[in-house]
């Protein structure tokens, strides 16, 4: 290669890693967790990236989500996880998985219920699309 084809490559390539990092590539994610537990159960919420902390919420039966919105890594590596609790039980579920989901939704809802995390299927226009809670190793 010529001298005057690598800076063009290394140009593109710095180009393509602030766009990547600005996330003008990819589009932006918004995540919404229900609380569906039974009446009268509150839901304690706290979700964290790698770099991000949400913060702890608590969400009533039904009542108003929690929400956060983001730019998923140009990578792929985006990973969001949270800590659920109710009535003194907690359960760790990956409520965002660029693998799992990126292709699924840019608006993710989620219904949590005692079963598991449902997200909402926009094929069907319902929350069947149910994982297990994570186990702890």
């Amino acid at each position: 290669m010529n001298p005057s084809s690598i800076n063009s490559l290394l140009l593109f390539l710095m180009l393509l890693f602030v766009a990547s990092k600005a996330g003008f590539l990819q589009h932006k994610q918004d995540i919404l967790v229900y609380n569906d537990l039974q009446a009268g159960t509150d839901l304690t919420l706290h979700c964290k990236s790698k770099d991000d902390d949400l913060g702890i919420h608590v969400l009533t039966y039904q009542g108003n989500p929690f929400e956060f919105k983001f730019r998923p890594h140009f990578f792929g590596r985006t990973l969001f996880y949270c800590s659920m609790e109710w009535n003194g039980v907690v359960h760790r579920f990956d409520i965002y998985d660029y693998k799992r989901d990126f292709d699924k939704c840019e608006r993710c809802l989620w219904n949590i219920k005692a079963t598991g995390p449902c997200m909402l299927n926009y094929s069907t226009s319902k929350y069947d699309i149910c994982y297990p809670w994570k186990t702890t190793a």
